[in-house]
């Protein structure tokens, strides 16, 4: 017995040797296979953010959202009901959410007055039925006879619904510069 035991023990340990190399090769493989899948992310997001970041907007895209910036200053119901969606949501700078109802009653309601606008530090993110479009604008106007200044960072949120793109999201905060 103790003559079998002197043959098994090294034939244990070059078991274990034996499973410790295939083990040593599965988790190279492994490495490999997670450095090749980090770069192929990394790969992939650059193309996608190249892609977003190209300044390809579509036409029409940027048809509706000059559309939706002159709704908002001449104040136009008829636009800014068919420019936002049923289910649109606003979180406003002041943090209080807001539907598309109320939005529209803010820009249409008597003693109203938008000025004319420009959005700097463009956000133009697109993909296939989506984007986000936003930036940084200071909004001057009246509101029932008083004088405002503001300036927003804010983020649009724009869905390609029946062949159509709609505001369905905003968020403005006000922007400390």
């Amino acid at each position: 017995m103790a003559a079998q035991q002197r043959i098994e023990q090294p034939q244990r340990f070059a078991r274990r040797v034996l499973e410790d190399e295939q083990l040593a090769h599965v988790r190279a493989w492994c490495d490999r296979v997670a450095r090749m899948s980090k770069t192929m992310f990394i790969v992939l997001m650059l193309v996608s953010g190249a892609a977003c970041a190209s300044g390809a907007v579509p036409l029409d895209l940027a048809a509706r959202v000059h559309a939706y910036d002159e709704a908002q200053i001449k104040g136009d119901k008829a636009a800014l009901e068919d420019l936002l969606a049923d289910d649109y949501v606003l979180v406003n700078s002041r943090g209080k959410r807001q539907a598309k109802a109320d939005l529209i009653g803010d820009y249409t309601k008597p003693g109203f007055k938008l000025e004319p606008f420009t959005v700097e530090e463009p956000v133009e993110l697109v993909w296939r039925d989506g984007a986000v479009m936003g930036g940084v604008a200071t909004l001057r106007g009246v509101d029932e006879g008083q004088a405002f200044e503001v300036r927003l960072r804010f983020s649009d949120i724009w869905a390609k619904r029946d062949g159509k793109w709609r505001v369905i999201y905003t968020h403005a905060s006000r922007d400390p510069k």
